[in-house]
């Protein structure tokens, strides 16, 4: 089973540093939540995994099938099977759900084989059909242009689509509730949990325990500071909707001034 190690990673963006000596391990067929107030690093760990180029890392690794792969592009960081769901998903008008997911498949197979002539069509239809009946989806999705005119729901589960065809072992969901109602979000939650299994380690990152009400964690940690400051099973999420982050700021402050 593979794991995916974050040890003493620091991270900065233009300069100001964001993540401040953050450790979690994140293993297959494991749901980890990561919770905590705004501006605390949330988003900014989700992008630095996936190697977004406005985030630098100062110091740490992350641990990745034996590879550090804060030295890969994020292609290849793809490739290996790490997937992120983005919070604000970008629209690509003149681009269809079908083919983007097709291409993307290709990209991976040409990646490992260069004479690779691409998934035949027929195998792709199959594919997708079964993804999408498996999301309950509308097969009328694969023809639309990707997050053009979408709603926030259905840009969302276009990701979660996403992550069903590219089949990764991590995948990371920054803040999937967002903007979403409640029927909407039933819906991707449902989506993730049809993909759960053995091989898929996920990494959830909300604000809100409602999302967690239909994603169960294994495991909650809370973010302060830049760092992972408390951790705890599924309660602590219940707790911090009850509690707020007081409690926990306190504890941090004073575990600050003691250090």
């Amino acid at each position: 089973m593979s794991q995916l190690e974050i040890k003493n990673l620091h991270v900065s963006i233009e300069g100001k540093e964001i993540l401040k000596g953050l450790d979690l391990t994140v293993e297959q067929g494991k749901v980890h939540a990561i919770m905590g107030p705004n501006g605390t690093g949330k988003s900014t760990l989700a992008y630095t995994l996936m190697g977004h180029p406005a985030y630098t890392v100062t110091e740490g690794e992350v641990i990745f099938k034996g590879q550090n792969i804060l030295e890969l592009e994020p292609d290849e960081r793809s490739r290996l099977g790490i997937f992120l769901a983005f919070q604000y998903p970008v629209a690509i008008p003149g681009v269809t759900v079908a083919n983007f997911l097709r291409t993307a498949i290709n990209a991976r197979r040409r990646a490992e084989n260069p004479e690779d002539k691409g998934i035949p069509i027929p195998e792709f239809r199959k594919l997708l059909k079964e993804k999408m009946a498996m999301l309950k989806m509308d097969p009328n999705f694969a023809g639309r242009y990707l997050n053009d005119g979408f709603s926030g729901g259905e840009k969302k589960r276009a990701e979660i689509l996403q992550m069903a065809t590219l089949q990764p072992e991590i995948a990371i969901l920054d803040e999937t509730d967002s903007g979403l109602d409640i029927d909407a979000l039933r819906i991707v939650a449902d989506g993730v949990n049809a993909l759960m299994s053995k091989d898929l380690g996920v990494l959830v990152i909300t604000h809100y325990q409602r999302l967690l009400n239909y994603i169960k964690p294994d495991y909650v940690h809370v973010m302060m500071g830049g760092r992972i400051v408390e951790s705890g099973g599924p309660d602590l999420a219940l707790h911090l909707e009850e509690k707020g982050y007081e409690w926990i700021r306190e504890k941090y402050v004073e575990e600050e001034a003691a250090a």
